[in-house]
């Protein structure tokens, strides 16, 4: 990668090329799906055991979320990447 998103033209080990790799919007949607996934069950334990306030769960789980979503991105983009990669997708030929 080069910053938070971009991914590099070429690797800088081998020199594989990857300015056509095509992740668009699956990483945003697995990110989405496994922070829901995994918060979700927490949200409803938290407010059945200690019942906060509703607002104060509210900002401290959209706190939360937005932490492990900022986390998993770039992560979940580079699986995307590297799945291509290995299934010989969008440009990764074998030659």
């Amino acid at each position: 990668m080069n910053g938070y998103l971009k991914v590099n033209d070429s690797c800088p080990v081998c020199a594989q090329e990857l300015h056509h790799q095509r992740a668009d919007d699956g990483p945003a949607y697995v990110t989405i799906l496994v922070t829901a996934h995994i918060l979700g069950p927490l949200m409803l334990i938290a407010f059945e055991l200690w019942r906060p306030n509703p607002i104060v769960l509210t900002v401290s789980f959209s706190i939360i979320f937005i932490a492990m979503a900022l986390y998993l991105l770039p992560r979940l983009k580079g699986a995307f990447v590297a799945l291509q990669w290995a299934k010989r997708m969008h440009g990764f030929s074998k030659a």
